[in-house]
């Protein structure tokens, strides 16, 4: 949890099943307000059935769900709060985004048709032209655009950028930091693709078989862990370096090392053997999670496959 932010939403102990599918199985997660959460899991983990669970769409089995200490489930207040963006882009038959826009106007009470119309312009993206035309690049972008044009406090955003090419995925992260740092906005971004969350998301969840497998700080988790490269002299291991390592990779005389500590002390027991190389490195989110998941005795490289 980040020092110094509130708790915003609380999931306790929930679960929910669909028949003798158990989807989601004893959750519990707290999420700060102006946080930009992420959940990672691989395609069945359960992250769509969360993020309906909490935009109050599903209901759960058992456990509780709180927005602001209120309950989501049959809540009009709460929900109006919320934005929940589907992997599936549904909208009505026929329907052209203007007179989607007017849909939501009538929904949520901070709705900006101003500002939708310049995100428009800007995705260059006809407000007149009907939505079952558009890709479904144009349709997450459109559902983007709804979301951040409705003024909400939340917005559930599910596998959002599948689908659009680099320069759109740069600019709805631009735009929802934008958000977040100007009016307190609180994303949670589900993706079974860690790299399009590293540059954006401050706290992450990984969800496994239904169940959270591991909830981190990223700024606490820099700062427990680093990675270094370096050739030793010959007749050096890294092993003997009092290093607490928890990956070694060797290619030829090149070892890169990924052990727990500050940068500075990782980098000091290396230099103390006075190697040949030596760089220190910044871990991605992704090697993040495979030091941590194969401690507990999770082969990450394997989920993800």
């Amino acid at each position: 949890m980040m020092k110094g932010m509130m708790v915003v939403i609380t999931t306790q102990n929930i679960s929910k099943r669909f028949n003798d599918v158990l989807a989601l199985n004893d959750i519990s997660l707290h999420i700060n307000k102006g946080a930009v959460f992420g959940l990672v899991g691989t395609n069945g983990a359960g992250k769509s059935t969360f993020l309906r669970l909490l935009a109050g769409i599903y209901r759960p089995d058992s456990g509780s769900i709180t927005i602001d200490d209120q309950p989501i489930w049959e809540n009009n207040e709460v929900k109006r709060r919320i934005c929940y963006i589907s992997d599936e882009q549904y909208f009505f038959a026929n329907a052209t985004p203007l007179e989607v826009a007017r849909y939501y106007n009538g929904i949520y009470p901070n709705f900006d048709l101003q500002r939708f119309s310049e995100l428009m312009q800007g995705f260059e993206l006809t407000g007149n032209r009907k939505i079952n035309t558009f890709s479904k690049g144009m349709k997450k972008q459109l559902s983007v655009i709804l979301g951040l044009s409705a003024g909400v406090d939340y917005i559930f955003c599910d596998e959002t950028f599948d689908g659009l090419d680099p320069v759109m995925r740069h600019a709805v992260k631009s735009l929802f930091a934008a958000d977040v740092a100007d009016r307190g906005l609180t994303p949670i971004i589900a993706s079974h693709n860690l790299r399009e969350l590293e540059d954006i998301c401050d706290h992450v969840g990984l969800l496994h078989r239904g169940g959270v497998l591991l909830e981190k700080d990223l700024d606490d988790m820099k700062l427990g862990a680093g990675k270094v490269q370096c050739v030793l002299p010959e007749g050096v291991e890294p092993s003997s370096l009092g290093l607490n390592i928890v990956i070694d990779e060797q290619r030829g005389q090149l070892h890169t090392l990924i052990a727990r500590g500050t940068q500075e002390e990782i980098m000091a027991k290396v230099a103390a053997a006075n190697p040949v190389f030596m760089e220190f490195l910044p871990l991605t989110l992704e090697e993040f999670f495979i030091m941590e998941t194969e401690v507990a005795g999770y082969d990450l490289k394997k989920l993800f496959i």
